[in-house]
């Protein structure tokens, strides 16, 4: 089943910030984002990294989440502020990157941590923080790997950008981090790529009430800068975040706004098309409502509906689908058959006049997040672990808004 839906953002199941966006091999192309944990309490609150891929820009993967604060031993105590993190690959491992304080005093605190995997998508573990990186307000790494394989990190807060050379384990420190010199009303947000021969950095700026994202360029990875202006205007909310990578011969600038939610703590990502003049100069971004998605369920999904969806708390069967999905506690359960166990999408077929309903799904007991619906007739998904065996209990709770569910299908990854 394919439902098209050309739509920017191109996530809207969960709610997302600051996507990172890379391709390893040229075929598929990895969005690592931050988590908006909904209801929102703030900054604080974000957590649960999840990694979104495609190989066309049209259908996209939810790859489930990948990092947690709890994964963290050497983290913030009472969890959260997991901020915008990066990635990137050398010799056969991933290397997974995100801000994260270590103590309750947060701004005070801030680390670069590190996780690794040999997959892009799956298998990360944390295996600790930068020595001799972070502090007040550093956050949002980004690590460039040059032609010559030499490795870059960046990372800035407060008005303040800093960069640094890596070892070749890409977890050492090799010089000293120094300031990124020319770049004009910095902010936070620091992305580096390079073409032609020519090294960019983007960033956000100070501009109030949002952001622009502004870029400089070099000839040294390091500097020194000089500034070439705004191309991206204000997104719609306080912050602006984004990345800039070619993906099969096109330039795509991925950024975040807050058009699901109207609230700048719920965000949600987007990604428009981007082009440069022969000078290399970048060329202004366009936001659009056209970011081309679709939600492509395979044929070998299982599909629950009928009698095989039971409801609870109020929620009733009508014509084979739950309604009453509006009061407080009403939900359905079904057991699903996990297979072999391991990653799974879950998609729910539902209809909604509200313009933001929500439901939240529970798996074998453990608290997954709150789904988005948008209002009509749709689809809305998010990729959990199973257990192996037909003995998988979701349980999906209304709130937010009335909206009927049609059927829940699963896809084994």
């Amino acid at each position: 089943m394919e439902l098209k839906h050309p739509r920017n953002p191109f996530i809207t199941s969960i709610f997302t910030a600051d996507p990172s966006a890379h391709t390893w091999d040229g075929e598929t192309l990895y969005v690592y984002a931050s988590h908006d944990i909904d209801p929102a309490q703030g900054c604080d609150f974000m957590d649960k990294y999840h990694i979104f891929s495609t190989t066309d820009m049209v259908n996209w993967t939810d790859e489930g989440e990948i990092l947690s604060s709890e994964d963290v031993s050497w983290g913030r105590p009472e969890g959260g502020f997991m901020w915008a993190p990066d990635c990137t690959y050398k010799n056969g491992v991933y290397y997974f990157y995100y801000p994260h304080p270590s103590e309750t005093k947060w701004n005070d605190t801030w680390k670069i941590g590190v996780a690794t995997s040999r997959h892009p998508n799956k298998g990360f573990t944390d295996q600790g923080y930068i020595e001799g990186l972070g502090g007040f307000a550093l956050i949002d790494p980004c690590v460039f790997i040059d032609d010559d394989g030499e490795a870059y990190i960046y990372i800035g807060g407060g008005a303040r950008c800093l960069g640094a050379k890596l070892k070749p384990d890409l977890m050492t420190l090799e010089t000293k981090p120094v300031d990124m010199e020319g770049l004009y009303d910095f902010h936070e947000a620091a992305w580096v790529f390079k073409r032609k021969g020519i090294y960019y950095i983007s960033y956000s700026d100070n501009t109030q009430p949002g952001n622009y994202m502004r870029y400089a360029t070099s000839e040294k990875p390091l500097g020194p800068w000089t500034h070439k202006g705004a191309y991206l205007t204000p997104v719609g909310c306080e912050t602006t975040h984004g990345s800039v990578m070619e993906f099969k011969g096109q330039w795509y600038q991925f950024y975040h706004n807050q058009s699901i939610s109207g609230r700048g703590n719920l965000r949600s990502i987007c990604v428009d098309k981007l082009y440069f003049d022969d000078d290399g100069l970048i060329r202004p971004v366009v936001q659009t409502n056209d970011g081309l998605w679709a939600y492509d369920i395979p044929s070998s999904a299982t599909t629950y509906k009928g009698d095989k969806l039971i409801p609870f708390g109020g929620a009733i069967q009508k014509e084979g689908a739950i309604s009453g999905l509006g009061a407080s506690g009403s939900g359905f359960s079904v057991k699903v058959d996990g297979q072999t166990g391991g990653r799974a999408t879950i998609w729910l077929q539902y209809n909604t006049a509200e313009p933001l309903a929500k439901i939240r799904l529970n798996v074998n007991g453990k608290d997954e997040s709150y789904l988005n619906a948008l209002a009509g007739d749709d689809i809305t998904r998010l990729t959990v672990k199973l257990n192996a065996g037909a003995q998988n209990e979701l349980s999906f709770t209304g709130g937010n808004g009335e909206m009927s569910v049609e059927s829940v299908m699963v896809s084994i990854l």
